[in-house]
């Protein structure tokens, strides 16, 4: 069974002509079961990529899926319609009084800000807050991911020099932990970013397994023994051409931009690109899906039922 994204939403008619199964809300009204409710919170200034990018990797799985977009605040964009923004997302104050069984809060490109120069630092710190009490597992990606370990465990994120841009390989540590199940012992994922912590740092508690890395990008994956919180890093979501598409919008702004690493063949921007990371995406998010939300979540979908598989707050 699909994703169940609104009728008019553009990602509907790009991923169904990528054969992707996705299902309207009409169709879905015909069946008769309880699908899991999905929320993403966007972070990111183009919405719409963001939008089909992550639908993509939700939409291989059997289950049937409600997906509901969010936004932090009602600041107008200068990436996205606001037509597209009035019709398909709700602010998180209008559904914070709301469960769900999973939730999705991708990066954002802040990584040159202290956290407290971030102008939504103080609402996103609340959403932080307000999933462990009210989601059975949530994915942070990237900028999210070292905010939240930042907020719920005061892990400090470091500045590269230069940004980790490019396609790196990586291995599993834990092939047996079910949000690994069926990887490969090594894999490609893309990573675009300046920050990270250290893998000390994740050591350091009790509470978090790391559950892969790179030689080249540090910690990629890593989760809470209790699989409510994912952390990660790098971006197996992203298109074929989205690595290039941000170096030559770098380059055309001026920018002194690094030609992304083993990405390109031999090297040449002009060359074409290959997506090597598509079925490692694919099985995470079918992996977390499965195993760290309907698995555990329960039927009756409210705070207390959360509250019960999950004593207790995850950070110790």
């Amino acid at each position: 069974m699909p994703i169940k994204i609104p009728n008019e939403l553009p990602a509907l008619t790009i991923l169904d002509h990528e054969n992707i199964f996705v299902m309207s809300e009409r169709r879905a009204a015909d069946q008769e079961i309880r699908p899991m409710e999905v929320a993403i919170l966007n972070l990111m200034p183009n919405k719409i990529e963001t939008e089909v990018q992550i639908l993509r990797m939700l939409a291989n799985t059997p289950l049937q899926i409600n997906v509901e977009f969010v936004r932090i605040h009602a600041n107008e964009s200068k990436n996205t319609p606001q037509a597209h923004l009035d019709n398909f997302y709700r602010l998180f104050d209008d559904i914070k009084h709301k469960q769900y069984d999973g939730l999705i809060i991708t990066g954002a490109p802040l990584a040159l800000l202290d956290y407290q120069q971030v102008t939504f630092w103080d609402k996103i710190c609340q959403v932080f807050d307000w999933a462990e009490q009210n989601v059975t597992s949530t994915m942070f990606s990237c900028w999210a991911a070292h905010a939240a370990l930042y907020h719920h465990y005061g892990l400090k994120r470091h500045l590269r020099e230069q940004k980790l841009f490019g396609v790196y390989r990586h291995r599993c540590l834990k092939p047996n932990d079910q949000l690994t199940r069926g990887f490969d012992e090594s894999f490609n994922v893309p990573h675009s970013r300046y920050g990270y912590i250290d893998k000390s740092d994740y050591q350091s508690l009790d509470n978090i397994e790391i559950l892969a890395e790179s030689a080249d990008a540090g910690v990629y994956l890593a989760a809470s023994k209790n699989k409510q919180q994912v952390y990660l890093t790098g971006h197996p979501e992203y298109d074929a051409s989205t690595l290039s598409d941000e170096y030559f919008r770098d380059l055309d702004a001026g920018g002194k931009v690094a030609v992304p690493e083993h990405y390109f063949s031999d090297n040449n921007p002009k060359s074409d690109v290959a997506n090597t990371w598509r079925s490692h995406g694919s099985l995470l998010f079918t992996n977390w899906l499965n195993y760290y939300v309907y698995q555990i979540t329960p039927y009756q979908l409210d705070a207390d039922h959360i509250k019960a598989i999950h004593p207790g707050k995850s950070r110790v």
